[in-house]
């Protein structure tokens, strides 16, 4: 089991989203993920905090190895945060269970993630 955690200042966020807008919202979001998330700023930034804490979780951050749409966001019936990966990026890091928690309060955004691997 592996985990990850990320905290995110949302004024940052905000700050690149008012300069860049979709531009900046299409480096690491997909056009799905931005159909189902909110614009609220912290939403954003919660999304932005879980794709570096999943990338944390794997060890290898964000890079060759592992891109911020190989990581796709999405919520239950429940509203609860789920990821999973692209095919290449599943068939590289074999995730076989996870939890993914996020949350936003003065200021900050935060996720956590928890990561079960297939040992090979």
């Amino acid at each position: 089991m592996k985990i990850g955690t990320d905290i995110t200042v949302i004024s940052r966020i905000e700050k690149s989203y008012q300069k860049f807008g979709v531009k900046f919202l299409n480096r690491f979001l997909s056009s799905q993920e931005q159909k189902s998330l909110s614009t609220k700023t912290e939403s954003i930034a919660g999304y932005w905090a879980a794709k570096e804490a999943v990338a944390k979780a794997l060890g290898c951050g964000i890079g060759a190895e592992l891109s911020f749409l190989d990581i796709m966001l999405y919520k239950d019936s429940k509203n609860a945060p789920h990821f999973r990966l692209s095919d290449t990026a599943q068939q590289h890091h074999r995730i076989t269970s996870s939890s993914l928690s996020i949350a936003h309060d003065g200021g900050f955004a935060i996720a956590v993630v928890i990561i079960e691997q297939e040992i090979l």
